[in-house]
């Protein structure tokens, strides 16, 4: 099954929501950087939200997350943007601990508490917006509820989970939800969705069960209206023709004395984990065009 969200409202517009199917792109992700299941289950989630944040974007608007949370995991960084594109890393992604003690994957642990989630929004003005707000409980899902909160002022609820497979470690099922109240929310329509949300068995078993985004968001929301359907895709910014026109902007003189200090280059991409190897005919062709 291909990976996508959706964009919905309901209880008559007092609500607008979010969910999306991750699997694949979570799986993606995991494969490139060879990420162990506690690393890939705070990395997903991470991803996840990012992705459904980008749906509330438009046009070649983006954004880029940081979690940073003082956990070995170091700190995650994920970016996506309005077209349902995007990709996330972690500083170290073998990090695995033993299921806690509700059997679930110990991402508090992998990512700490001590710390902040980071929003940097490119809206095409002339400063990026920039958000943040203190981890609260390094589980991800909590930690955007509260910076949606406190620092975007808009009371959310979110939910977010990945299903590991112990054994071969590849992502069984990944996805999650965005819930937002509008302004003057009636307080029954608040009190319904706290109590279905209380009752709401975790998104990656849902997930892993079959159901869809669209499936899910009807457990929770009354008259949900589906307004949107994005495809998802795992896509980075980079490119050899990008890394070429970095190489160039060093300038003649650091371009020859790489060349006769190592013949060669690479140049690494944190994001995807590619790797541009230029030799020493690749770096002189790069020359001629300075």
């Amino acid at each position: 099954m291909s990976d996508y969200m959706i964009r919905a409202t309901g209880f008559n517009g007092h609500v607008r929501a979010f969910a999306a199917r991750t699997t694949n792109i979570v799986e993606e992700m995991r494969s490139r950087h060879d990420m162990w299941n506690t690393a890939t289950a705070a990395a997903g989630r991470t991803l996840t939200v990012t992705l459904m944040m980008g749906a509330m974007l438009k046009g070649d608007e983006s954004l880029y997350v940081k979690v940073k949370g003082g956990g070995p995991i170091g700190q995650i960084m994920a970016e996506a943007n309005a077209h349902g594109e995007g990709v996330a890393y972690v500083t170290n992604p073998h990090v695995h601990f033993e299921l806690n003690e509700l059997g679930k994957l110990d991402v508090r642990r992998a990512v700490g508490t001590e710390g902040f989630v980071y929003v940097t929004k490119d809206l095409g003005l002339k400063e990026p917006y920039q958000g943040s707000s203190p981890i609260v409980s390094g589980e991800i899902g909590e930690d955007f509820t509260y910076y949606f909160v406190t620092s975007e002022q808009t009371p959310s609820a979110v939910g977010v989970g990945v299903l590991v497979n112990p054994e071969d470690r590849s992502v069984l099922a990944a996805g999650g939800f965005i819930l937002q109240l509008m302004p003057f929310t009636p307080d029954d329509v608040v009190a319904t969705i706290e109590e279905r949300l209380s009752g709401l068995p975790q998104v990656s078993r849902m997930i892993g069960e079959g159901l869809t985004p669209e499936e899910i968001l009807a457990k929770v929301l009354d008259e949900p209206k589906y307004l949107s359907r994005t495809e998802i895709n795992f896509h980075c910014k980079c490119s050899s023709e990008k890394v070429s026109q970095a190489l160039i902007s060093l300038g003649r003189e650091e371009m020859q004395s790489m060349l006769e200090e190592q013949g060669e280059a690479e140049v690494h991409c944190h994001f995807c984990n590619e790797r541009y190897h230029y030799d020493r005919a690749a770096l002189e062709d790069l020359m001629k065009d300075m």
